[in-house]
């Protein structure tokens, strides 16, 4: 039974990996544009981790009265 399970979830890998690097319509894969995309996301990461700290100061400020 365990041989049936590795030999499903193998077949489930494949099919993803094959799936992810298939080129589309645009000639690009998936993983290119996550690749291509990455560099963005963490600029807007680290935006977004500024603007919580400057909040959570400003909070801080307030309470403390300083």
């Amino acid at each position: 039974m365990h041989l049936l399970k590795y030999i499903i979830v193998g077949a489930a890998v494949g099919y993803g990996v094959n799936y992810i690097t298939k080129k589309g319509a645009s000639g690009r894969s998936i993983i290119e544009d996550l690749a291509d995309n990455i560099p963005n996301w963490f600029d807007e990461g680290k935006k977004v981790a500024v603007e919580t700290i400057n909040a959570v100061n400003n909070s801080v400020k307030t309470r403390t009265g300083r």
